[in-house]
């Protein structure tokens, strides 16, 4: 696309408006100096860009878009962005803004230009995919060699640039935290041409992508935690906007959020978060960082609530921090991790606070900072980083800069004793000491601090490695070693910290799905996370693209899926606390007494079979439902109850056993019942049969294992 004008065309005007708006004193001033400007630049032939380059790829459209055709009579918001950027992601929420406001019949469209950093940003496949990650809904066109950033001399992301109905440039805006101006700009830029007649109100022919997409388990999941103690894992399930709790064999018991975004506090089955992506899981408490609502939450599996324990639910700038958790605004955590910091053990939540480039700290009990003062409880305060976007390392935390940091891993023991960070777009791998704050490179990047461009995919030591916008860390304690998701070259690394070699340890290089097993005939899409679990025999990954977590054995050196169960949760809403009613004719089953322990998980494993010929019927509430009538505190006084969608397999029905007997006897039964609808396949008739199961418990006291599983069966 040949060049005949530029943003530079701008700047004199431009840089005059925004000096008299800083200045003006209200409203109508500005929208009056804004009309004024417009007015000076119709006045102007040199405005026009070229259309867009033929042959480009386009998301979220029926076909190419261009300014001369389809985009004439539109006012036209150009996006130009590159997925990895935190900064593009920070101005998404004004777009959607902008698009809940102006609607392309109104005579705005808006366009995400996307102009790749990453040699693997380039590839549409990946473009597609972030595009869904991050919910666009306007159409993004693919210019992988990014000939309109050159041509028009844009200069970092994100950039929007304001076209008007003859593709002519208005306004230009560099960099995030713009959104009064942006509206302000095109508000002002459909009132001038509609009062002209210029604006036309047809479509565009906009298809979005994801209305096309079938159902998954998870939706881009970003991290993975293990507790090995219990032997359960907390996926952030992203793209679903929500948590899951699983065990160790992929039986789910807690799904928290989702499937819609949010930023509700309260019990389980009412919570809800906004794409959360680190998660750190340890007992019965998992710690969120609540990436797009600036915010770090608890989840209380005893307790069944969540809880709000940092940000204000807007995007800070602050990057000193200090305040209370609950007043201290935040900026884009991406990960957290569990630490010790002056203080009791565990009494410190380290975050990767990818917003503003820092790593933060934020006290669940009393502590203090490497040389630092104490921090009372519930203090949210920095603890390295500059806030500048850069690889510098330097002995004085808060003069090192990071570029994004994405993922934490702690090795507290010495001769380690330091955190690492994935820091994302330096592509390099960080070491901040724990004694001191210190902060190193360990792989990846170069010198240059200010060069954030040195990535590359080479085994290799120190600074002579390279890696591709990495996203997670996991530390390995007897085998110091750390495990690194090299999510840009679809790869898991392996760093030893006292050589600093770095190796591939599976993936192809490409992306893709394919289980080799072997490692390196394996392949991952964008992993963004990965833990160490099964006695540092297994690696857990989020292989975000594939929407999947796989495990990797390294005994066998194989890669498996993980499986979830997703046939119940125990966070479904609660009904009231009494079962509906089993017709007389219910078959009433009562089961043979079995050993449970106190706290333990039992799993109901039910098989149910139809009469031949029939199928149960899909518009009707085939359900089942526990409850525990006189003993209503095995199930907290509630009853759970679920869908019955699929007999096919077992029905998996668990229920957390309390931490505290109260009944004398160590005696109590819980009652499983079941209402399942079903047709002739014929269709000459349909009707309802339930059952019953009664299931006696002998409740100990002492501990036992993590799950006890009760098979039950029923045929009607």
């Amino acid at each position: 696309m040949a060049s005949r004008c530029s943003l530079s065309a701008l700047f004199a005007t431009q840089s005059e408006l925004e000096i008299n708006l800083d200045e003006a004193e209200t409203p109508q001033q500005r929208e009056e100096l804004v009309l004024r400007h417009l007015r000076s630049l119709d006045e102007r032939e040199d405005l026009k860009i070229p259309d867009f380059q033929t042959g480009l790829e386009w998301l979220n459209t029926e076909g190419p878009l261009s300014l001369n055709a389809n985009l004439a009579g539109k006012v036209v918001l150009l996006d130009f962005f590159t997925y990895c950027c935190i900064n593009c992601m920070h101005i998404l929420p004004d777009l959607h803004q902008l698009e809940k406001k102006h609607s392309v019949e109104d005579g705005l469209v808006i366009i995400g230009v996307h102009s790749a950093k990453f040699p693997n940003e380039k590839v549409l496949d990946n473009v597609r995919s972030a595009v869904l990650r991050y919910d666009i809904c306007h159409p993004v066109v693919n210019d992988s060699e990014a000939r309109l950033w050159h041509d028009l001399e844009v200069s970092c992301w994100p950039t929007l640039v304001l076209l008007g109905p003859r593709g002519n440039l208005l306004f230009s805006l560099v960099g995030e935290g713009h959104r009064d101006r942006l509206m302000l700009f095109t508000d002002s830029a459909l009132h001038y041409y509609g009062e002209q007649g210029l604006l036309k109100t047809h479509k565009v022919g906009i298809k979005l992508y994801r209305d096309s997409l079938p159902p998954s388990i998870l939706s881009f999941p970003g991290k993975v935690s293990v507790d090995n103690s219990k032997k359960r894992l907390a996926i952030a399930d992203t793209g679903h906007h929500r948590i899951l709790v699983v065990s160790s064999t992929g039986q789910l018991s807690h799904v928290i959020g989702g499937p819609e975004s949010g930023r509700r506090d309260g019990d389980l089955s009412e919570a809800s978060f906004n794409s959360p992506q680190g998660v750190a899981i340890k007992g019965d408490t998992v710690y969120v960082a609540d990436t797009e609502n600036h915010l770090i939450r608890k989840i209380d599996l005893l307790e069944r609530r969540v809880i709000t324990i940092a940000g204000t639910g807007v995007q800070g700038t602050d990057k000193e921090g200090g305040a209370m958790g609950p007043q201290q605004p935040i900026s884009s955590p991406w990960d957290v991790t569990l630490g010790t910091a002056g203080g009791v053990e565990d009494n410190v939540l380290w975050i990767a606070m990818a917003g503003t480039h820092q790593i933060w700290a934020l006290f669940l009990a009393d502590g203090n900072l490497p040389k630092g003062s104490v921090s009372k409880a519930g203090t949210c305060v920095r603890w390295a980083g500059s806030g500048s976007e850069e690889n510098r390392n330097n002995s004085y935390p808060h003069k090192a800069g990071f570029a994004q940091p994405s993922g934490l891993a702690l090795a507290p023991e010495e001769p380690r004793g330091c955190l690492f960070v994935a820091d994302s777009e330096s592509s390099t791998i960080r070491t901040l000491a724990l004694k001191d704050g210190g902060v190193k490179l360990l792989v990846g990047g170069e010198r240059d601090p200010m060069n954030l461009f040195a990535f590359g995919d080479v085994d290799g030591k120190g600074v002579d490695a390279k890696l591709q916008h990495p996203l997670g860390v996991a530390w390995a304690p007897e085998q110091s070693l750390l495990y690194v998701a090299d999510s840009y070259n679809h790869k898991i690394k392996v760093v030893d910290p006292k050589t600093k070699q770095c190796c591939t340890l599976a993936g192809t290089g490409e992306a893709g799905d394919a289980l080799g097993p072997e490692f390196d005939k394996s392949c991952f899409n964008e992993p963004g996370g990965i833990c160490v679990g099964g006695e540092e025999k297994l690696l857990y990954v989020a292989d975000t693209n594939n929407h999947q977590i796989k495990i990797l054995d390294l005994s066998s050196k194989t890669v498996s899926l993980f499986p979830i169960c997703m046939d119940y949760t125990d966070s479904v809403p609660a009904r009231p606390a009494k079962a509906p009613t089993l017709p007389k004719s219910a078959a009433r089953k009562a089961m043979p007494p079995v050993a449970v322990s106190v706290g333990q998980t039992l799993i109901l494993s039910l098989t149910l079979s139809l009469p031949e010929g029939t199928k149960l019927t899909e518009e009707a509430p085939s359900c089942w439902a526990l409850s525990a009538e006189g003993n209503e505190w095995l199930l907290d006084n509630k009853v759970v109850t679920g869908d019955i969608l699929d007999l096919s397999r077992p029905l998996c029905i668990s229920t957390k056993l309390p931490a505290v007997v109260k009944v004398s006897t160590g005696e109590a039964s819980l009652t499983l019942g079941v209402w399942v609808y079903y047709c002739m396949e014929a269709g000459k008739a349909c009707m309802m049969k339930a059952a019953s199961f009664t299931q006696p418990l002998q409740i100990s006291a002492n501990p036992g294992e993590e799950e006890v599983t009760v098979a039950l069966t029923h045929a009607f």
